[in-house]
């Protein structure tokens, strides 16, 4: 699986196969930490928070979401782009999921509390990459703060 996706992500034309459901999730998983890596601060409180969220996506235990994680990040550093996480995913997600991608994206950038410049412009390229409108971002962002509310 780690092998495949790292194929697909580095691969300029890739095959409109689909990903497998743990190979969704792995792409997933990178996304999210591309994004706490974002401001050169990633932190403890931001991986907690990917894992936590990784876990109620996929039914996982702490520990297997960690793994995940750490799988996650080898698969971000070695991705020349956020364009090849969210092309991995749109072709091959249904636009419900793909709303849950933003809505992951908004729980991770929101875990210190703080709205930060760079992280929303992130999500905003990942939305559109991932062909969510800006209606259905928005509404992702306002059920992660009332969560955390």
């Amino acid at each position: 699986m780690f092998g495949r996706l790292l194929n697909i992500l580095n691969d300029p034309a890739p095959a409109l196969d689909p990903l497998a459901s743990d190979e969704r999730e792995l792409a997933l998983a990178a996304l999210l930490v591309r994004l706490a890596r974002s401001d050169g601060d990633y932190d403890d409180e931001e991986k907690v928070r990917i894992d936590r969220v990784l876990a109620a996506r996929n039914g996982l235990s702490t520990r297997e979401a960690t793994e995940l994680r750490h799988h996650a990040e080898e698969v971000e550093s070695g991705a020349p782009d956020t364009v090849r996480f969210t092309r991995a995913l749109k072709d091959k997600v249904a636009y419900e999921d793909r709303t849950g991608v933003i809505e992951a994206l908004w729980d991770v950038a929101l875990a210190d509390g703080v709205r930060e410049s760079h992280e929303e412009s992130l999500i905003r390229l990942a939305s559109k990459l991932l062909g969510v409108n800006d209606v259905d971002s928005a509404l992702a962002r306002q059920r992660v703060e009332a969560r955390r509310n």
